[in-house]
């Protein structure tokens, strides 16, 4: 799939931490990428805080190894991080930085966090990204470092939270649902490759098995769709400041892989 201007159609997928984008995100980028887009994979904070075992060096160098082998295994250009975990705030300094990237990517269709998750980098990297999405276009902010402005028209996409619960635990229904059973498998390979984050997980919160609990979320997104097995959901931002009404690439590029559930359309009002 290409653009007006015959380019591939470009896909960002802006997280939090390495490893985010490969629980609730990666099986659409995948689709995407044999769609005949361009994906980008860019998660803003190292991993440093990630660990009950490495001094903090040695742990954001190897999670930024293994963010780098996942993009290669999907095919993906690799953006590095910016700051520290925790360090994900909502503030002037790191928004012209993160602007930076998104102009450099031009993307059309934008991956982001979902607007209410169980923790605040989640939070600010979805805030952080629509934000400078919204000054794509705007010549008067500057980015650091400096990148032109881009004027092309942009879909913003939220993911499911994770548990795919909000901070209040209360269950969030996607207005889409991705088919990503032919992906599955490079999905879960491309999380393998975040060992340490298996480690921390596994200590820190309980979680023994790493891989289970992604598919065990791909598993429930499946059933709130009815029709598929696995799937990632999604819900579509408002089209104001981003793009025409009705822009919906993500629905164009993924044809039959894609369903926008009516009632959730018709609950919009």
């Amino acid at each position: 799939m290409t653009n007006s201007c015959h380019e591939p159609v470009r896909v960002l997928a802006a997280a939090a931490h390495p490893d985010d984008i490969e629980f609730m995100m990666a099986g659409t980028l995948l689709l995407l990428r044999n769609a005949g887009a361009e994906i980008h994979m860019f998660v803003m904070a190292n991993g440093s805080c990630g660990t009950a075992e490495y001094a903090k060096d040695e742990i954001v160098g190897l999670r930024r190894q293994e963010a780098e082998m996942s993009a290669r295994l999907a095919g993906a250009m690799f953006h590095p991080p910016l700051v520290d975990d925790l360090a994900v705030i909502f503030e002037p300094s790191l928004l012209a930085r993160v602007a930076a990237v998104v102009r450099r990517a031009r993307p059309s269709v934008l991956l982001v966090p979902s607007p209410d998750d169980y923790m605040e980098d989640h939070r600010n990297a979805c805030r952080l990204a629509v934000t400078a999405a919204f000054a794509l276009g705007m010549p008067n902010f500057l980015t650091d470092p400096f990148e032109a402005p881009w004027s092309g028209p942009i879909a913003v996409y939220h993911a499911m939270p994770h548990g795919l619960r909000d901070c209040l635990r209360r269950l969030v229904r996607p207005g889409q649902y991705v088919d990503i059973g032919p992906v599955l498998a490079m999905k879960r390979e491309m999380l393998s490759c975040h060992r340490t984050q298996k480690e921390w997980l596994d200590r820190s919160q309980g979680i023994d098995s790493y891989l289970a609990l992604m598919e065990s979320f791909s598993r429930k997104v499946g059933l709130l769709s009815g029709r598929f097995e696995h799937a990632e959901g999604w819900r579509r931002r408002a089209h104001w400041g981003y793009g025409p009404v009705g822009y919906d690439p993500l629905a164009e590029l993924l044809g039959d892989f894609c369903w926008t559930d009516p009632a959730y359309e018709d609950s919009l009002g």
